[in-house]
């Protein structure tokens, strides 16, 4: 949150809250277009995603709320839902990431981080979460579940935390 609240220009704002609500590539952002959000299904389509698939993820309200202030105050029109500098083009995918670059430097995070460090805490804070990990490898539109896997190493590590039912019943036993 420190991060998404380090930007104050809207169309950036926008583009970080959508990458991590969404667990969207680069790419993926950079070419959304207004049609691809459905506010009533609460998904986001994604067109040509990595290896030429289309796929469905999540829109949540915190996202659309902060896309929907910019669309009526910067109006991108029609076509791209972030419009590049020249007529008919989207952002390009090296300002969003200077976009983010910025965020992190105006956030005061010292860690080293990439845009794609949004794309893994989507996954990893979903099963913290409790969410299944063949839907959230659906979300993020892998092929192999090996590689939705290494998105959310953090969050196995958090296994280590977990009691044992077995555990809990001996303590319980202990203090009868």
């Amino acid at each position: 949150m420190r991060l998404l609240s380090a930007v104050e220009n809207r169309k950036h704002r926008a583009m970080l809250f959508l990458t991590y609500s969404s667990g969207l590539r680069v790419s993926e952002v950079v070419r959304l277009r207004l049609a691809d959000l459905d506010s009533e299904r609460k998904t986001v389509h994604v067109r040509q995603g990595k290896g030429r698939k289309d796929r469905l993820t999540v829109l949540s309200d915190g996202a659309y709320e902060i896309v929907l202030q910019y669309i009526q105050l910067e109006k991108p029109g029609t076509g791209w839902l972030f419009p590049g500098q020249y007529q008919g083009s989207h952002l390009t995918e090296r300002t969003l990431q200077k976009v983010f670059e910025n965020a992190v430097m105006n956030a005061k995070i010292m860690k080293k981080v990439s845009l794609h460090s949004l794309r893994h805490s989507f996954a990893t804070h979903l099963l913290e979460g409790g969410i299944d990990i063949r839907y959230i490898q659906e979300l993020l539109g892998h092929q192999s579940m090996r590689t939705t896997e290494i998105y959310t190493h953090v969050a196995i590590k958090d296994v280590r935390r977990i009691q044992s039912p077995l555990d809990r019943l001996m303590d319980l036993d202990r203090e009868i």
